[in-house]
């Protein structure tokens, strides 16, 4: 099928298309089911529920919302963003509807109740639709009419829903006035940017749709083969661009406000710049409004922007003049944070014109000579900027808004610039430019450029709006000077601060080469940065201490992802350890900013081949901080971690014996269990044979499910498969925590199964569960810790039949004051409360007898004493009953 643009323009814009698509609409709900939304003090709304028939079996759900009186008015056609639906924006629908606007909301195809196979905004497809839409609201007699079939409306939505308003401007010329939010302009610049693969993005993408069965079958294969290939081909960016707002670039001739976010790695202020530059060439009024939040989290001002939208809508569709629409350019600043409630303090900077990314620019001097960067196989470990897919999620998204958060650049994966401590305070706003001299032991190289903010001692180094910019760098072998545009941002660096440019070979978001190689890299000249003299803040800038106060913060709230990067030189190899899978001496963490309040403190136990080790603990006991350090990803405060003999640094090569399960894995749900494992373990750039393909099937016991779709198998077999992706190469420890979360107890059985055969042929299993039952059934040895400390290691059947703890069944259930009478008796450790009496731990020196002669004297019902047999009751007694 031909989708390119000019059958498409004749087939929307002219007479006949508009005949065709109004007798392609059925409404197929009759009348719909009418529904009053009113409260005390605010007009009702009525709504009505529609689902119309677009042709070739696509139906589309659709809701109509109008209020007061029955005189015309105009019209809005609400967009929802992807992955969603109609209901997404009804609030917004009924606000519209008081203001005195119909409005129109639907759910795009293959998304809510419509049918049809997702397009991304095909012209042929989701945008015809929307002509149809607009073809109905012609014959309603609510809404205003320019001429007869040519209603006056606008349109609105975020992400998705804003790309579909630019690309309905430009195919179907009835539509009045547009409000894009967070969209994007060229979706093939996009998801490639400078021809790199944003690959989580493009995963989530596919994901949310559903999986690859619910696009279009062109779109599916083009998927399947970027996400082999690691990177884009021309036939993948030619189809990105036919459903790009780009391609109709002249032809939007409607006011157009267009919101974009800073805190946003999917669409960058790069696309709204686009956008704003051929809308304002072809004629149309523009204001571009920059907020604080975007795909990446932060705060979306939701409330404001909306209200900014109607107004937008009250001049340019209900012609009302003395409509404030706002200044032509703004920008939400973010500096520190209110002290009552951790809320970001947000400001207003405006001006006259659009200043673009380029406006205003100044030099920086940077130093560095020539550096050379590792790209490692399999581009692992990666370095981490942006963190897509975790933005909605509370404490990033207010890191994300306050311009704060955690970045990662592994050692000897990349090269930093630094300048001069800035004279004077420095804003930032568009995007900063540079040229760099680009060697490489491969015939391509790919960088990730970015530009830190480093404070005056250089312990605080903030990535602002936590962007990177991509470039892939073809013919590099020979050497060859590239100009990297960097992200676009808007971000005041202090007095004394120094600018930091670092290009690195690897990042989390992205597509690297597999194949290792080296990189050589050298400045050719210094930083350009854009200022935009044009833009006033509203009010003064905050004081320095509050801007950078977010920052103690981060490390808490991404503790995940945080590594101390002194360059220490890692201690040698002890060679008595060498068969030792893990040993763990004095490891202590402390909390951030805390001189004296521990995470995990003088830690140490031994782990041995064949175990198969339990870490229990209550919350807040250390265990995630414990297995984080042991993965390399934070470093600890005191103590040390060797794996195999090795002390364990971030990035450690002793690391690649070990395999994790943490919190799940992210699989393409359209292929098979197989098909998944052997696309990651390619994209690891290890030799084939060293997967261990088989064997780690074989213990995962998935069977004939193994050539299924992923997106058929139920969340026991997703969990098994994850494992399976952790065994790949039968890594010699194995790593599993909380691997038996979310399912049933067949399917616990089955994991426990799992775990049991990985270890028998020699190897190591740690696994950090809350099932205590399940963990006395499935390890060998256990460690206990609380608060932090250990409490007790060794042998499973060793703790559970621990001597020094009884079970004292009572006639009646013991009150909490005779518990607590019982814990302080001279021979006691500690005694919680049980079903059918009292856990006793005995100390030293404590016996039975004289156990039962005190609980006689103190009149506890006693019926019978003995040594208990359950895990449960051995973990509430080590830990004092705290859980």
């Amino acid at each position: 099928m031909d989708l390119r643009l000019p059958g498409v323009r004749g087939l929307l814009r002219g007479p006949r298309r508009m005949v065709a698509a109004a007798a392609a609409v059925v409404v197929l709900a009759g009348a719909g089911t009418w529904t009053a939304v009113a409260s005390d003090d605010t007009p009702p709304v009525r709504r009505t529920d529609r689902v119309m028939d677009m042709g070739d079996g696509v139906r589309i759900d659709t809701s109509y919302f109008t209020s007061g009186g029955s005189g015309r008015r105009p019209a809005v056609l609400l967009a929802h963003g992807f992955g969603g639906s109609k209901d997404d924006v009804r609030q917004q629908a009924q606000d519209l509807a008081r203001d005195g606007y119909a409005v129109l909301t639907w759910s795009a195809r293959g998304f809510g109740h419509s049918t049809g196979k997702i397009g991304i905004n095909d012209p042929e497809g989701e945008v015809a639709d929307v002509s149809r839409l607009i073809d109905w609201l012609a014959k309603q007699p609510q809404v205003r009419l320019d001429k007869a079939g040519d209603p006056r409306v606008g349109m609105a939505g975020a992400s998705y829903g804003g790309a579909i308003s630019l690309l309905t401007a430009g195919y179907d010329h009835r539509v009045d006035a547009i409000a894009p939010s967070i969209t994007y302009w060229n979706l093939a610049d996009a998801l490639f940017p400078n021809g790199v693969y944003k690959k989580l993005w493009a995963g989530i993408f596919f994901s949310e749709g559903g999986g690859c069965a619910r696009f279009e079958p062109a779109l599916c294969r083009m998927y399947d083969r970027v996400a082999e290939a690691g990177e884009p081909d021309a036939a993948a960016r030619e189809l990105l661009q036919e459903r790009s707002p780009s391609v109709v670039a002249g032809r939007i001739k409607v006011p157009t406000l267009l919101t974009q976010g800073q805190t946003d790695s999917l669409f960058t202020l790069a696309q709204s710049d686009a956008a704003e530059k051929a809308i304002h060439a072809g004629g149309a009024p523009v204001d571009v409004d920059w907020i604080a939040g975007g795909h990446d989290g932060g705060d979306m001002e939701t409330s404001r922007v909306q209200a900014r939208v109607t107004a937008w809508f009250d001049r340019y569709l209900k012609g009302d003049k003395g409509a404030d629409t706002g200044p032509a350019f703004r920008i939400t600043r973010t500096g520190g944070v209110d002290s009552t409630d951790g809320a970001a303090q947000l400001r207003g900077a405006t001006a006259d014109t659009y200043s673009g990314l380029a406006s205003g620019r100044r030099k920086v001097a940077l130093s560095g000579g020539e550096q050379h960067v590792a790209n490692p196989a399999g581009a692992s470990p990666p370095g981490v900027s942006a963190l897509p897919g975790l933005g909605g999620s509370g404490g990033l998204a207010q890191l994300s808004s306050l311009g704060v958060g955690v970045s990662l650049d592994f050692p000897g994966q990349f090269a930093a610039f630094d300048s001069k401590p800035v004279g004077g305070d420095l804003q930032i706003t568009g995007s900063p430019t540079v040229t760099v001299h680009v060697t490489s032991t491969s015939d391509d190289a790919v960088l990730f450029g970015k530009v830190y903010d480093v404070s005056p001692d250089g312990t605080q180094k903030v990535l602002p709006s936590q962007l990177v910019a991509p470039i892939r760098v073809d013919g590099a072998r020979a050497g060859k000077d590239v100009t990297l545009t960097l992200p676009a941002v808007d971000h005041d660096v202090l007095k004394g601060h120094r600018l930091r440019l670092v290009l690195a070979s690897t990042d989390l978001g992205y597509a690297s080469p597999a194949a290792p190689a080296t990189y050589t890299v050298s400045l050719k000249g210094d930083l350009s940065v854009p200022t935009a003299p044009g833009v006033s803040t509203a009010s003064a800038p905050l004081p320095a201490w509050v801007w950078w106060l977010p920052v103690a913060g981060a490390a808490v709230a991404l503790v995940l992802l945080v590594t101390g990067r002194r360059r220490t030189a890692a201690p040698g190899p002890d060679p008595e350890l060498a068969e030792v899978p893990l040993q763990i001496t004095g490891l202590s963490k402390r909390y951030a900013k805390s001189a004296d309040r521990y995470a995990v403190r003088e830690l140490s136990f031994r782990v041995e081949k064949g175990q198969v080790l339990g870490l229990l603990g209550p919350n807040g006991a250390g265990k995630t901080t414990t297995l984080r350090m042991l993965m390399g990803l934070i470093r600890p405060d005191g103590g040390e971690i060797r794996v195999f003999g090795h002390a364990i640094r971030p990035g450690a090569p002793v690391l690649s014996r070990v395999g994790a399960f943490v919190e799940g894995a992210g699989f393409l749900p359209h292929l098979s269990g197989r098909e998944n494992l052997e696309l990651y373990w390619r994209a690891t750039g290890r030799p084939a044979a060293d997967a261990h393909l088989d064997e780690a099937l074989e213990i995962a016991g998935l069977g004939d499910a193994l050539a299924r779709a992923v997106r058929t198998y139920s969340q026991g077999m997703r969990q098994r498969l994850a494992i399976a992706q952790a065994m790949l190469g039968l890594p010699d420890l194995l790593i599993l925590d909380e691997p038996t979360n979310g399912l049933d107890p067949p399917q616990i059985r089955e994991m426990r199964e799992v775990m049991i055969r990985y270890a028998a042929a020699g190897r190591t299993v740690i696994v950090s569960s809350h099932l205590l039952a399940e963990v006395e059934q499935s390890c060998t040895h256990l460690v206990v810790m609380d608060r932090g400390r250990l409490v007790q290691a060794g042998p499973v059947a060793e703790i559970v039949g621990s001597g020094d703890t009884l079970l004292v069944g009572t006639a009646t259930p013991v009150e909490e004051p005779v518990v607590e009478k019982v814990a302080a008796l001279p021979g006691v450790a500690s005694a919680v409360r049980a079903e059918g009496g009292i856990l006793v731990r005995l100390d030293t020196g404590g016996s039975a007898p004289r156990l039962v002669a005190e609980l006689v004297r103190l009149d506890v019902p006693v019926e019978s004493v003995g040594p208990h047999r359950r895990l449960e009751d051995a973990f509430l007694t080590l830990i004092g009953g705290t859980a």
